[in-house]
């Protein structure tokens, strides 16, 4: 099923995935009907057009540079100045903390403690962390565009719980058929998000507004285990990284019509917008390796190795746009590369476990969530 998918894909390509060249960042006339409270798109043809260097938020503009690790196994998170490439600091949280999530308004920092039911806030203008607010299963945290609510991945619950995105408290539990709720993305209208399901190899459709499940598919490969999704810098097609399969499924997410299939390595998993929103950065756990896809020439075009092999599972850009940051899921440590060359710039021992490392701030006026999807 997986060959009849991906037709031509072991070089990379697939011809018949358009995708429009991004154009440089301009403030357009909106012309999305967005969500309700929905900050108005700024350029249709580019939804990144907001994450550029040095576009950076008042919010945040005085916020010192950090990599923020979450170590599974330690209940630590481990904090490293990107500028000397050190350990400054070692944060203990609760139990299993998952990912790092930067709030919508960009003013907190969440840890997801999964099996510790909490999320830890860190203040990222002090570096300190706060007292723990009592979440269950937060596996993963996404913030609808509007800003009203946190949606947390409660994977284990087999639910989508919407909280008010300030306190926590919830609105709405939705229960899901499926097992394994984890990544996301949002619509560039913000009226409906893609949300992956790690353990039953299933997508779904969700109305935002309506908090409701409005469309499931189930991915056309046997023991399918898709991962992080990530929407297209013109909006039109979803990228979601499978770990088993190997690759990306290629959505339509409008018309949630059967994916196409793009082989990128072993253990495909994490997936990153270069700041000029040409290119993303695709890790592939299994194999130490980073594919590196253009979006103007709708293919695979570099690959890079990291030198001893590793684990590259979930991180993000350097506010410049210069360093992809990734952490090392099984080798306990957490690379640095240069976006450029590939070239390894450095590898820091951390904690055990690392996974859902945020770099932080970064361009954008708000957060999606995640370790850091920013419009």
């Amino acid at each position: 099923m997986l060959s009849a998918c991906s037709s031509g894909s072991s070089k990379g390509e697939n011809q018949d995935l358009g995708s429009k060249p991004p154009v440089q960042p301009q403030v357009r006339q909106n012309r999305v009907n967005v969500l309700p409270g929905m900050p108005p798109v700024e350029n249709p043809e580019d939804l990144y057009s907001a994450d550029r260097p040095g576009q950076l938020s008042p919010v945040v503009k005085d916020f010192p540079s950090r990599v923020y690790v979450p170590n599974t196994n330690s209940n630590t998170v481990t904090v490293i100045d990107p500028e000397t490439y050190k350990v400054i600091d070692t944060i203990p949280v609760g139990r299993q903390p998952q990912h790092v999530v930067p709030s919508w308004d960009l003013k907190t920092l969440w840890v997801n403690n999964d099996l510790g039911n909490s999320l830890t806030p860190i203040d990222p203008k002090t570096g300190k962390a706060g007292k723990a607010v009592a979440v269950h299963d937060p596996y993963n945290l996404y913030f609808t565009p509007d800003g009203k609510y946190a949606v947390v991945m409660a994977s284990m619950d087999r639910q989508l719980v919407f909280r008010d995105a300030h306190t926590m408290k919830v609105v709405k539990a939705v229960p899901v058929h499926c097992y394994g709720v984890n990544h996301a993305d949002f619509s560039p209208d913000g009226r409906y998000f893609i949300v992956s399901c790690e353990f039953s190899g299933e997508l779904l459709k969700v109305d935002t507004a309506k908090m409701e499940v409005v469309d499931h598919r189930k991915l056309p490969y046997r023991g399918a285990m898709p991962q992080d999704v990530k929407i297209s810098p013109d909006g039109k097609l979803f990228y979601i990284a499978d770990m088993v399969a190997d690759g990306l499924w290629i959505l339509d997410g409008d018309n949630f019509t059967r994916p196409r299939f793009l082989y990128t390595g072993k253990g495909c998993h994490g997936l990153y917008i270069s700041r000029d929103s040409r290119e993303m950065y695709i890790s592939n756990r299994g194999e130490g390796t980073i594919s590196v896809f253009d979006f103007t020439l709708d293919k695979l075009t570099k690959k890079w190795r990291l030198p001893g092999g590793g684990s590259p599972d979930m991180g993000g850009v350097s506010a410049d746009g210069k360093v992809l940051w990734l952490s090392g899921r099984y080798n306990s440590e957490v690379y640095a590369i240069d976006t450029k060359t590939g070239k390894q710039l450095a590898r820091i021992q951390v904690g055990s476990g690392p996974h859902g490392l945020a770099v932080y701030p970064q361009p954008g006026r708000y957060s999606l969530g995640h370790t850091g999807v920013f419009r």
